[in-house]
């Protein structure tokens, strides 16, 4: 009996029906065992605790006729126990204001709650709350007594997301089985500091704080902790680290429940100052929101369920703190001249990187390229001294089918993290762009996997052989076949987000490298733009994890 009671008060998004209506109310212990009156009292007419024990010290309850003034009085199966409740104050007005009306019938409504508005009026907020704009909405809820009509569960304030309210007094006693029940589903969004691991849960049980009583803590059971059970999908985690974006289902419903759960794995919520560190960073307020609802209509049963994206702040948040060096992928035909303009915006003080320079250091003895390649062709084309013989494997690669995709296996994963920790590196220098020069980096696709932007340094087919005949001695025929390896120098063109003609003076050159520069900002717009539109597509249409 006791633990059942102590489900239906802990369960922090659940309202019971509110006793402040006046008049005396009567009620019939149930089988189950026994418990105290005043937790009995507390569960049974949705009031605090310590409310209940106040009233019973003024005198207000009798247990079968009898006065009663000890709230540890154990009752038992069959009692009958009536609460002579003080008089009321009004009801909530019904107040003007915004109020996004998902889904509504004759029994429910689902409406969307902005992130800063309370749920229903309390001492520190008598007016201006989710249920005033709701009478004005939906006036029946009048009929319902107490200071919170309609609520059968409630999100903190900062929470943004979806709430469903019964419009009928049937309604709400079934809503209020329901979810005492767990068959009501609830899914969040979150977005945490640091990256969980992709699936995760929390299983601690949950109080109140011992000292702050105005937090949760994890409390053991017993010391008057409830069990809860929190799980968590990752569905996004930001390449830098530095947040997640997790859809987390709610198994039970403690208050501050996801909150206290995340923040004890270590990866508390953004904007979270109460049970993470004091500084909220680009959040405005906690980064939860109430993101799936699904239950059964209180009424008729059918199945119901409901997804609201967040609001813009969310996504506002996430590119804060994704906003680090605007990333270029730097690339085009071969004696396109790449190394000239990367010269030319490392004068800027801008950093760069080379593919080619990271691809010599792993061919150099000792390297872990070296070592792969020495335990894939032995001394095939290694030099007398170890090193590999640049000219050698040139001649293999052109001669021997598939040798070059074999080489590319092996190397080009070594040298794709080579390039994410410049990247990386250059987001904690805090430098605002970093250019790394990729060959094939349209056809290795890094640009993507990196998500940069892309360049393209271009140049006419006469000039660029007539420079790789002079400065690398390529006969025509090597020319041709290394620009077989790539693509067209029309399609890299096409691909790009901008584009770096290389094929006049160097003055011609330095000032399209300036106006290449002066571009950045549009890679950093458009960056932005895919995504809001990556982010805007999972929680539109990603399963929640009740969905299995």
């Amino acid at each position: 009996m006791e633990e059942q009671l102590g489900e239906m008060m802990d369960q922090d998004d659940v309202c019971s029906a509110p006793a402040e209506c006046g008049g005396i109310r009567s009620f019939t212990v149930p089988d189950g065992g026994r418990v105290w009156l005043d937790a009995f009292l507390s569960a049974a007419s949705g009031e605090s605790r310590s409310r209940m024990k106040r009233w019973i010290a003024e005198g207000r309850c009798t247990v079968g006729g009898a006065p009663a003034a000890d709230a540890d009085v154990k009752l038992r199966p069959g009692d009958e126990v009536t609460l002579r409740i003080p008089g009321a104050a009004a009801g909530p007005e019904a107040e003007d204001g915004p109020l996004d009306v998902v889904y509504a019938d004759a029994d429910i409504a689902v409406v969307a709650k902005p992130a800063g508005l309370t749920i229903h009026p309390c001492p520190s907020c008598p007016a201006g709350t989710l249920v005033n704009r709701l009478l004005r909405r939906f006036p029946q809820l009048a009929a319902q007594d107490g200071p919170r009509p309609g609520i059968v569960h409630r999100l903190d304030k900062d929470t943004s997301g979806l709430v469903v309210i019964a419009l009928t007094e049937r309604a709400r006693l079934r809503l209020v089985e329901d979810f005492a029940a767990r068959r009501v589903h609830k899914t969040y969004l979150a977005v945490t500091r640091g990256v969980p691991p992709a699936e995760g849960s929390g299983i601690s049980p949950i109080g109140r704080h011992p000292t702050v009583k105005t937090r949760m803590a994890v409390v053991p059971l017993e010391k008057g902790g409830r069990e809860a059970f929190t799980e968590w999908e990752t569905l996004y985690a930001s390449p830098l680290g530095r947040f997640s974006l997790l859809a987390v289902r709610l198994h039970t419903g403690r208050t501050h429940q996801i909150r206290v759960h995340l923040a004890e794995k270590g990866f508390p919520l953004w904007g979270d100052t109460v049970y993470g560190p004091a500084s909220a960073g680009p959040a405005a307020r906690q980064m939860l929101h109430a993101w799936r609802l699904e239950f059964g209509h209180p009424v008729t049963g059918e199945p119901m369920s409901f997804l609201c994206p967040p609001p813009p702040d969310f996504a506002e948040a996430m590119l804060a703190l994704e906003r680090g060096a605007q990333r270029i992928v730097l690339t085009g035909m071969p004696g396109c001249g790449k190394s000239a303009v990367l010269e030319r915006i490392s004068g800027h003080g801008i950093p760069v990187w080379s593919a080619d320079a990271a691809v010599a250091a792993q061919y150099r003895p000792g390297a872990d390229g070296w070592h792969l390649m020495r335990q894939r062709w032995g001394d095939l084309f290694m030099a007398a001294d170890g090193s590999v013989d640049r000219i050698r494997l040139g001649e293999l690669l052109a001669g021997t089918p598939g040798m070059r995709r074999d080489l590319e296996r092996l190397i080009h994963p070594l040298v794709y993290d080579d390039m994410r920790a410049f990247f990386l590196k250059a987001d904690r220098d805090g430098a605002a762009a970093a250019v790394a020069a990729v060959p094939v980096g349209l056809e290795t696709a890094w640009h993507r996997r990196a998500r940069t932007g892309l360049a393209v340094v271009s140049c006419g087919d006469a000039v660029r052989h007539a420079r790789l005949g002079a400065s690398r001695g390529w006969s025509p025929e090597k020319t041709a076949a290394v620009d077989s390896w790539q693509w067209r120098q029309a399609d890299k063109i096409a691909a790009a987000d901008d584009v770096i003609p290389n094929e006049g003076t160097r003055d011609e050159l330095d000032a399209a490298v300036d106006r290449f520069l002066r571009d950045v900002d549009g890679f950093r717009a458009a960056d932005e733009a895919a995504r809001r539109e990556l982010w805007a597509g999972l929680w539109s249409s990603m399963p929640s994890p009740a969905e299995g």
